[in-house]
């Protein structure tokens, strides 16, 4: 199989079900920020050095690729080969977070985004995780979006928020606080 086709050189691209839209359509401008994501949480594992953080990092993205397919699916049609959103996805985040929060010293203070390379990286990946969620609110204003995709892209941001938090507490970095001069 070759990896072009020559169908997009017009500027338009296929969803599942055959539909083509605009390469530039607010559909794919969210799925492409939640595989942008995808991608950034790859780097992160990449620079993790935390077997059990890697495999849940792991889980997440597995997630998202089930969450872009959704998003990526013409919504007029049904399609029995995309996965079921779980929504264990969600509560998997929030016991993680939980989880986290019980070991790290509360929040006292702003927190600039640097220390280490993990802990900038789970940062890119928050911000990334907040425009992903951006653009499918945006979507969700013109076509039906299923509600626990966003329920899951504002507990993922945390999440990432935590993990940041997490991994200065384990790798004992100190965080940078932000000092309004």
């Amino acid at each position: 199989m070759k990896i072009y086709t020559k169908t997009g050189d017009k500027g338009t691209t296929g969803l599942f079900g055959g539909k083509r839209v605009s390469k530039d359509d607010i559909r794919v401008e969210a799925y492409g920020t939640v595989d942008e994501l995808n991608s950034s949480i790859g780097l992160l594992i990449a620079h993790l050095q935390n077997h059990d953080i890697n495999n849940f990092l792991g889980k997440i993205q597995n997630e998202l690729f089930v969450i872009g397919s959704h998003l990526a699916s013409d919504p007029s049609k049904k399609n029995e080969h995309i996965p079921d959103l779980k929504p264990e996805m969600i509560t998997d985040l929030e016991q993680a977070i939980d989880m986290m929060d019980a070991v790290i010293p509360p929040l006292k203070f702003f927190v600039l985004p640097g220390g280490s390379v993990s802990i900038a990286t789970a940062h890119l990946c928050r911000t990334i995780c907040r425009r992903a969620e951006r653009r499918i609110v945006t979507l969700s204003h013109n076509e039906a979006v299923d509600e626990s995709i966003i329920i899951y892209f504002n507990r993922l941001s945390d999440y990432l928020f935590t993990l940041s938090r997490y991994i200065a507490h384990i790798d004992r970095v100190e965080e940078i606080p932000w000092i309004n001069k």
